[in-house]
């Protein structure tokens, strides 16, 4: 009966008929200034947008010149009046790859990696092509198939590790060791040649991640841990390794399906295993722990000025560095150094700053997904609406 109410009310919820209550500031968040307290009507209507649009939660979190910021929309969950927690811990996705990315780049500062050398000697074990750098890996130029499936030249789609779909619902909770998900990316040719072309490809960062352990002699997230989390006091991020469960309170992301007898069923996917992408999207944090990272990484604190300089050095296909998408918004607005990450299905996360680190945007969403991806395909659409609001002159102004 309860599966039966919570198809129903998804339903409901995204033909409109069961309209969450507005987006709001949140009135408790303290900050230096008294933005926290201001409804910041832009910022408002743009968290809105999310919640016509069909997503079920958004919670945001805005650093900028008028202090922070925090507001949220929607609801926490299903057949529920309570929105999503303003600094809830949600499954990040993609948004760890600027993570591994500085791991390995404070390596390179400490003289135990370099980043124009071959991979395969540092990792002999795997049979690496020789021409593969550790930068290709960081930079996406390596043409190593991405494990979760990846494109022909053709445009054939040539199948991984299920990862996303009706194939992925019922292995969500398997459990893969990093080695696993590399050998099965380099059973299958290269996509092109190592340093000839750019296409994003979850393997280079595991790898990446294995490459992190060799060298250090310890786990990656015992390297994160150490070098990142610690330091910077992000109490509320983990490397969930095995563990289903987000900890503490979080907002619930669901996918929709239909069953053997055609009936339509929403399962809850807030519990999933992401040791399927080790590295590359296996990360829980939070809004405030994500502004915390992003700000300090681009403020200089996390790399000396010259490997920071080439982090943020875009190869021009996709605008991707190493780690971090550089993305020109245009006159009146600026540059901003972004990484927005995704798991499977269900959970979207975004993290935005400014070139010196003190203008941050970081946000999560949650949704109703299915195999086609639901209010997914506007996603990227409604978050540089929001972006706009935050890093353009002249589009968020004072409260009225």
């Amino acid at each position: 009966m309860r599966r039966v109410a919570i198809t129903v009310l998804a339903a409901a919820l995204l033909a409109g008929t069961a309209t969450p209550g507005p987006a709001t500031a949140d009135s408790s968040a303290t900050g230096p200034k008294a933005a926290a307290r201001e409804e910041r009507p832009e910022l408002l209507k743009a968290m809105q947008a999310f919640v016509d649009a069909g997503f079920t939660g958004v919670q945001l979190r805005v650093h900028d010149e008028r202090g922070e910021w925090t507001g949220r929309a929607g609801v926490r969950a299903l057949g529920q009046a309570a929105k999503p927690p303003t600094n809830g811990r949600f499954w990040t996705g993609s948004v760890v790859k600027p993570f591994t990315a500085t791991l390995v780049l404070q390596l390179v500062a400490e003289g135990r990696i370099a980043l124009d050398v071959p991979v395969a000697g540092y990792l002999p074990e795997l049979g690496l092509d020789r021409r593969i750098t550790v930068r290709m890996l960081l930079r996406h130029t390596s043409g190593l198939f991405n494990y979760t499936g990846d494109l022909d030249p053709d445009g054939t789609w040539v199948p991984g590790i299920s990862a996303n779909g009706d194939a992925w619902l019922p292995e969500r909770f398997r459990s893969y060791r990093p080695e696993e998900l590399v050998r099965v990316a380099l059973s299958k040719p290269l996509r092109f040649e190592p340093g000839s072309d750019q296409q994003y490809t979850n393997t280079n960062y595991t790898l990446a991640l294995l490459l992190i352990e060799k060298v250090t002699g310890r786990s990656y997230a015992e390297e994160l841990r150490r070098r990142i989390l610690r330091p910077l006091g992000l109490n509320d991020t983990s490397v969930p390794g095995d563990r289903t469960r987000l900890p503490g309170p979080h907002a619930h992301g669901y996918y929709r399906y239909k069953d053997a007898a055609g009936q339509e069923q929403v399962v809850d996917i807030s519990r999933q295993n992401l040791s399927l992408l080790a590295g590359a999207g296996d990360l829980i944090s939070t809004t405030r722990d994500l502004h915390t990272f992003i700000s300090a990484l681009n403020g200089g604190k996390l790399l000396p000025a010259p490997l920071l300089a080439e982090m943020r050095t875009p190869h021009p296909k996709m605008g991707y560095g190493l780690g971090l998408f550089v993305q020109d918004l245009g006159p009146g607005c600026g540059t901003v150094y972004q990484h927005n990450g995704s798991p499977p299905h269900g959970y979207g996360a975004l993290m935005y700053s400014s070139p010196d680190g003190k203008t941050t945007v970081t946000g999560s969403v949650t949704w109703v997904d299915e195999a086609t991806r639901g209010p997914a395909k506007d996603f990227q659409k409604l978050v540089d609406a929001l972006v706009e609001q935050v890093f353009c002159t002249g589009q968020a102004g004072p409260s009225q």
